[in-house]
C-alpha cells in the first residue's frame, strides 16, 4: 500500500506545459494550492500585469 502524504501548499510555485495550455500552481496560505490553467495570450497578459505592479512596488 502506498503511503499517504497530507497536502499541503508548501512548495514553489510552478509552472508546466501540457497540450494546449500552461497550468500554474500557487501554494496558498493555510494549505493547498490555486491551480491556474492559462493560454499563451493570457500567460502574456499575466506577465505584463504582474510586471507594473512590482514597478508600483519598487516606487
Amino acid at each position: 500500500m502506498a503511503a499517504m502524504k497530507p497536502r499541503t501548499g508548501d512548495g514553489p510555485m510552478e509552472v508546466t506545459k501540457e497540450a494546449r495550455s500552461l497550468v500554474m500552481r500557487i501554494p496558498l496560505e493555510g494549505g493547498g494550492r490555486l491551480v491556474v490553467e492559462l493560454n499563451s495570450e493570457e500567460a502574456n497578459n499575466l506577465s505584463a500585469a504582474l510586471h507594473a505592479a512590482v514597478a508600483l512596488v519598487k516606487k
